[in-house]
């Protein structure tokens, strides 16, 4: 959480003055804050990165954002009053810096056979794949899900699920081969092209001729199009992402026609309801982990003076899997 008390102690922290590029990310001496009325203050070990993250920077997010800003809302660390190790959200921002406040309703312990990175991974892009298939896509047994963006934070996470949670076939979509690769190693059955032009014609292909039942798209435009138009009867398309930054528009009459569903989820309407929707499922995800259903795949760690150079990789579709800053 951004702003608040402080006790006149400092810290280093990444903060930017304005919106933009990764160049307005800067290396900064700020003061430290201090926690308040149902708060924790944690001392922090590393700071997840996420696509949102950059769209934060822009003033481009779901939620606006406000200058000065220390950006970041998914961090591992130990909290000052406890000595626990916890991995926690921010809930507004302040997760890039060497101490965070963070609401203790959203401040978890972290299983002592747990790695860090682990813990971390599984906070925003594991509850997230948790929700896209249980709560959002409404996952029914033998169904077929396709995962796009696959080798990705949440993608990766995504596709190692979607079988224990359900599904009887898991088609992944990436842009590389080397991302292909990496989704078949995570459990897809099949990977493809998500650049193809004909990417309706090649799910459908994929899935032995018939149409697809659940899709996950983090991309938005064409890609959106093509799952759309891919779908069967009673098929959802579950929108976590527009890392296109292109917008679709839906006809209420083709959703009639096709009886398809488009379902939007963000992760913080989740935490209307933390106990729930937050804390327990986040339990469960570190209950997979230990049993080997699901690992995070660490794809770049960075030390938190070089937030910005993070940022140039993520948007420039250089990383797979859990991008990291270390403190």
């Amino acid at each position: 959480m951004t702003g608040g008390a402080t006790d006149g102690t400092t810290m280093r922290a990444i903060r930017q003055h304005e919106f933009g590029g990764p160049d307005v990310l800067r290396y900064e001496e700020v003061a430290r804050p201090v926690a308040g009325p149902g708060q924790v203050l944690v001392r922090v070990r590393s700071i997840g990165i996420n696509f949102a993250d950059t769209h934060t920077r822009e003033n481009k997010y779901v939620q606006a954002a406000h200058l000065p800003l220390v950006p970041g809302q998914e961090i591992v660390g130990v909290r000052e009053d406890t000595g626990e190790r916890v991995v926690a959200l921010t809930h507004g921002g302040g997760g890039y810096a060497e101490y965070a406040v963070v609401p203790e309703t959203l401040c978890v312990p972290i299983p002592a056979a747990l790695p860090d990175d682990q813990a971390l991974g599984l906070l925003v892009q594991g509850l997230t794949a948790w929700h896209l298939h249980r709560t959002c896509g409404r996952l029914e047994g033998g169904e077929t899900v396709v995962v796009h963006s696959a080798a990705g934070g949440t993608g990766s996470l995504t596709t190692q699920l979607a079988r224990p949670m359900g599904a009887g076939r898991v088609i992944a979509t990436a842009s590389s081969a080397e991302k292909r690769d990496l989704a078949l190693t995570l459990g897809a059955d099949v990977a493809i092209d998500s650049s193809a032009d004909d990417l309706t014609e090649r799910l459908v292909a994929a899935n032995d001729g018939r149409m697809v039942d659940v899709v996950i798209d983090m991309s938005g435009g064409p890609v959106f199009e093509a799952s759309l138009r891919a779908l069967a009867p009673f098929g959802r398309i579950v929108v976590c992402g527009i890392a296109s930054k292109e917008q679709n528009h839906v006809r209420t009459g083709h959703l009639l026609r096709h009886s398809r569903s488009v379902i939007g989820f963000w992760l913080f309407h989740s935490l209307d309801d933390p106990e729930r929707r937050f804390r327990a499922p986040l339990i469960d995800l570190f209950a997979r982990a230990a049993r080997g259903e699901v690992r995070v795949v660490v794809g770049g760690r960075w030390p938190l003076a070089e937030a910005a150079e993070a940022h140039r990789a993520l948007v420039a579709r250089r990383t797979t899997g859990k991008l990291i800053l270390n403190v």
